[in-house]
């Protein structure tokens, strides 16, 4: 169930000249599960973004930490709707910065040393941020590994970025703030709906102006204006923003 109030600025949003329309992936428009390769985003979510991005004068994208590769694979999503990926770092024309892939092995080399030994810790690397995952891990062996992991990005220039049960490392300065940024500029967008659930999605929450609609799914400190529960009620957030745009639009 929506709030009314929510739904009063949903509402207002759909009737901005040019809407961009943006939400992180995990925990957002797909449930979090134990095993990252099984995301996969809600239908009613992904049919409602797809209808939104066959609007007139209405943009979306996906802002995710995921590798580009990895959000295309996984939210099955048409050229209609734009790709961000690596926390902003990622876009489908191209990298937003140059990659220093020397420290990006180093990274890669030491993360995976201090998994070696504690079960359910992994490592994924990404074109230009290296993460280390504890969701699978015991507390014990979770806790130690993000310890070790602290410790050991004393000696690198890496932009650390620390989010639900996971430590990540960018060799680039970017952020998914600095994608939507770039995202309404490109676009120039009138207003912009960015839905997310993890503390990066807060980058992108601050850069909301008064004309945007902030949503923050799940618990948890936010600057975003508005709450819901859970990604079903993304998808319902979604439909109904496509519904309202689309009567405004004629489409």
């Amino acid at each position: 169930m929506l709030s009314p109030e929510l739904i009063d600025a949903l509402d207002a949003a759909a009737r901005s000249p040019r809407l961009l329309v943006t939400s992180d992936f995990d925990g957002t428009l797909s449930p979090i599960v134990s095993n990252p390769a099984d995301a996969r985003p809600l239908p009613t979510a992904a049919d409602a973004l797809v209808a939104l991005a066959g609007l007139p004068d209405t943009e979306v994208a996906l802002i995710s930490g995921r590798a580009l590769r990895d959000l295309r694979a996984l939210s099955s999503m048409p050229e209609t709707v734009h790709l961000v990926g690596s926390h902003g770092a990622e876009f489908d024309s191209g990298f937003a910065h140059d990659i220093d892939t020397d420290l990006l092995g180093t990274i890669t080399e030491t993360l995976s040393a201090i998994a070696a030994d504690k079960p359910g810790v992994t490592v994924e690397t990404k074109p230009a941020s290296v993460a280390l995952h504890v969701r699978n891990a015991s507390a014990a062996d979770g806790d130690a590994a993000l310890a070790a992991a602290r410790d050991a990005a004393s000696a690198w220039d890496a932009h650390a970025t620390a989010g639900k049960a996971v430590l990540e490392f960018a060799v680039v300065s970017t952020d998914k703030g600095e994608a939507l940024d770039i995202l309404r500029a490109e676009h120039r967008a009138t207003a912009a709906v960015f839905f997310g659930d993890d503390v990066t999605d807060e980058k992108a929450f601050r850069r909301l102006t008064d004309a945007d609609v902030g949503v923050k799914v799940g618990p948890g400190d936010t600057t975003a204006a508005y709450r819901v529960d859970a990604p079903e009620d993304v998808a319902d957030a979604l439909a109904h923003l496509h519904r309202v745009r689309a009567q405004r639009t004629g489409a």
